[in-house]
């Protein structure tokens, strides 16, 4: 039996299209994906994105025992509140997950992680902390709800459904976090726009909803949500890195700290890796559309597409690929669409921020 977030009553009553993601019941769309697309990028949308999972990291060890976790390096968390984005890795340097740890304080982390790779997170996290550090307390807030407001209008809208919210939040930078009793605001997202993101007790976050709602903010679904992360150059766990890629030939080479001294999971064969390999953008020149696993032919070797989808905001065909890492940015390929080769332009991602296009 699937499992169900606290608004699953409240995706039904609005008519969403329900499907299994990761074993959980979720919302693919309310209607018309395009629109819900277009609906963030010009204004604002939520997300019901409960399936993920917070858990808190609790007591003096927490700071070493992340230096060990974590393949970026969260002595750069200093200021209360403030946000890292960082990887999970295995011995051999394969990606466990992608996920953000938010820095309360000195004996009090926050991660988020993903709904597919949850349970195998905290269970390598207890691992990790039987044999680092043991005095250590991990909870996995399964009480917790997440929605995600995003948009250029998604703060103020927020505001205006919950104003006692502003104070706390107003001031928030892009990647800072504000604990706000019933609320855990992050200013952060998955899509390329301005907004936040809300961890609450579950049994509020049907009324949250509802007044997000009368607020003016539409319900968007998981369709919307892997184009606008798309577009927004964003990975995809499972699709764009696993356990069988490392994040230095997945484009976040940029999340790893290999100068500071300490040791972490995976850095002795991060730093032993032949690199030949890496994550590109791919624009489609040809008519069709781009899906993940299609072959790419170049000349420097073969490739792959990770994700792939058309992009509403540029109206055109886009991919992440991966690629040979020497292949220049501007360089013509071949994809395999359907027994047939369409030429594709490689280009730096990402491909929208803030609604405007990047690519030229």
């Amino acid at each position: 039996m699937l499992k169900q977030t606290a608004l699953n009553a409240a995706h039904r009553a609005l008519g969403a299209k329900m499907v299994d993601f990761s074993g959980w019941d979720m919302p693919l769309h309310y209607g018309s994906q395009i629109e819900e697309h277009h609906q963030v990028r010009r204004d604002a949308g939520m997300f019901d994105v409960s399936h993920m999972l917070a858990i808190d990291i609790e007591g003096p060890p927490a700071r070493d025992f992340l230096r060990r976790l974590l393949a970026n390096n969260t002595d750069r968390l200093q200021i209360p509140g403030k946000a890292m984005y960082s990887c999970l890795l295995n011995e051999q340097g394969g990606v466990l997950d992608d996920l953000i740890v938010y820095y309360m304080r000195e004996d009090w982390f926050r991660v988020v992680v993903n709904a597919a790779t949850c349970d195998k997170d905290v269970a390598w996290m207890e691992a990790q902390r039987d044999r680092f550090a043991p005095g250590l307390k991990l909870y996995p807030r399964r009480e917790m709800a997440i929605v995600a407001v995003q948009g250029p209008q998604a703060r103020e809208k927020v505001w205006q459904a919950v104003p006692e919210l502003r104070l706390a939040t107003e001031l928030l930078k892009p990647f800072q976090a504000a604990d706000c009793a019933s609320y855990f605001v992050g200013r952060t997202g998955y899509t390329g726009e301005d907004g936040f993101e809300i961890v609450l007790p579950a049994t509020q976050a049907p009324v949250f909803w509802e007044v997000l709602y009368a607020a003016g903010v539409k319900p968007i679904g998981l369709g919307a949500r892997d184009t606008l992360r798309l577009e927004a150059g964003m990975n995809l766990y499972g699709q764009d890195m696993d356990e069988t890629v490392t994040p230095l030939e997945s484009g976040l080479a940029w999340t790893v700290d290999l100068i500071a001294e300490r040791d972490f999971v995976g850095k002795a064969a991060l730093k032993e890796q032949a690199l030949t390999r890496d994550l590109f953008g791919l624009v489609l020149v040809d008519k069709g559309v781009l899906r993940s696993h299609q072959k790419v032919r170049t000349t420097y070797g073969d490739g792959e597409i990770t994700s792939g989808s058309f992009a509403p905001t540029l109206d055109q065909s886009i991919a992440l690929a991966r690629l040979p890492k020497q292949i220049p940015i501007g360089e013509l390929v071949q994809v395999e669409v359907r027994e047939k080769l369409l030429s594709a332009k490689v280009v730096k991602y990402p491909f929208v921020r803030n609604g405007k296009s990047l690519i030229g």
